[in-house]
């Protein structure tokens, strides 16, 4: 099936941005040498759901040159980038995107890279996953698994495995260390904060930011909010997540008391309806919403405009609603990933150690075919140390080994101790 895309004359600008990155995403560079010698994907079709933008686009050229037919999609439809998109295309992989879609030209992009019968799936919220699954379950026999690089597209895997439904195995690739640990927490920590400024142009020091959720993003957007100047507050339904932001000196209260204060508010939760029209009643004129989780509905737009009795841009990705009093309430990007829909995602240096696992996955998914006892699988610890060390080895940094004794005193006999 041919491409769909926005505008194949784009591809100029497109291949800027892949290259630009590519200088910076060492360790993918390093997988390309390797999977172009190996072939570890030979004659193998993977379908992408990933935020289409240069990184992805990269991961993509990757997985390529280890021999896959792509055919890639984008996950959030503002996060997709038409010259990224174009210059793909241009590079002779399939891609079904175009910024903007509409939720059925989303679908349908969605289908397109499911049809051919792909032997692997990457995604990104659980999306391709989903779809595989009732529209596509005929085509289930051909896939060998699937790797996942959200905590929202966990929690989707987790729910349909306890049913009983998973079909085939999939590498739960946001868990691994390298990847929450680093992307999580200082991905997003960064990029959310790049989206807001570059898109409001205000000071963030001397504001009452309030993050909602206190996982691994939400601890990086508390804490980068606090090198920015703010007061943070936190608001959690997890007592040991709350109990963690207090101790990180961060102020803890429901949502219902931080939107009498707050001036900005990103949700960070992977949940529904976390800032809804009670909340949104009690906001100050001028308050902004913002969104960090997967999908549009933490913040609840339609609660909002049913509330509001009118609405406006107000800048560049910001819509102002005006409330039956004549308070303003803002949100930035329809509540979709603010860090995306409104700024260039991750850092490439970050997500080169998050793809560098998802190519590591798909490649140990193959070599495992038909041994994978489990429909939900760690990344292996091997995957993980491999990535670690090679980005250690990058900066420069060198580390020290344990002895044979001090192997012994910690992993051998115990009894004499």
């Amino acid at each position: 099936m041919e491409s769909q895309i926005r505008n194949k004359e784009l591809w100029p600008d497109g291949q800027l941005k892949i290259e630009w990155v590519e200088q910076n995403m060492p360790l993918l560079r390093g997988l390309k040498r390797r999977f172009a010698e190996e072939q570890p994907f030979k004659g193998l079709k993977i379908a992408l759901s990933v935020h289409l933008e240069a990184k992805t686009a990269y991961l993509c050229k990757v997985l390529a040159a280890g021999g896959a037919r792509m055919f890639v999609t984008g996950s959030n439809p503002l996060s997709t980038q038409d010259d990224v998109a174009a210059a793909l295309v241009h590079d002779g992989l399939n891609v079904y995107a175009w910024y903007g879609a509409t939720d059925e030209e989303y679908r349908s992009h969605t289908r397109c890279v499911l049809e051919p019968g792909p032997n692997i799936i990457i995604d990104d919220g659980g999306d391709l996953v989903h779809l595989m699954h009732t529209e596509f379950s005929h085509l289930i026999p051909g896939v060998i698994g699937g790797c996942e690089e959200t905590t929202t597209g966990i929690l989707r895997l987790r729910a349909l495995d306890r049913a009983g439904e998973l079909r085939f195995p999939m590498m739960l690739v946001n868990n691994a260390d390298c990847k929450h640990l680093f992307d999580n927490r200082y991905g997003t920590g960064q990029s959310v904060w790049d989206g807001i400024n570059r898109t409001t142009n205000l000071i963030v020091a001397g504001k009452n930011v309030v993050v909602a959720g206190y996982g691994w993003c939400g601890k990086g957007v508390a804490m980068r909010a606090k090198g920015l100047g703010a007061d943070v507050i936190v608001t959690e339904v997890d007592p040991v997540k709350a109990m963690e932001a207090v101790m990180d000196g961060f102020k803890v209260m429901k949502m219902r008391q931080a939107a009498r204060i707050g001036d900005i508010f990103v949700t960070v939760t992977g949940c529904a309806g976390v800032i809804t029209e009670p909340d949104f009643m009690e906001m100050k004129d001028g308050a902004i919403c913002c969104n960090a989780g997967h999908f549009d509905v933490e913040v609840d737009m339609a609660g909002l405009r049913s509330l509001a009795v009118g609405s406006s841009p107000a800048r560049k990705n910001i819509t102002g609603y005006t409330l039956p009093d004549g308070r303003r309430i803002y949100v930035i990007a329809e509540g979709r990933l603010v860090n995306l829909a409104a700024g260039d995602g991750h850092p490439a240096e970050i997500m080169d150690m998050s793809f560098a696992i998802q190519a590591l996955s798909a490649a140990y998914l193959v070599r495992n075919r038909g041994k994978l006892q489990k429909m939900l699988n760690d990344v292996p610890e091997e995957i993980d140390d491999e990535v670690a060390r090679a980005e250690l080895a990058h900066w420069g940094c060198e580390i020290d080994t344990l002895t044979p004794e001090q192997h012994s005193y910690l992993y051998g006999d115990q009894s004499d101790r």
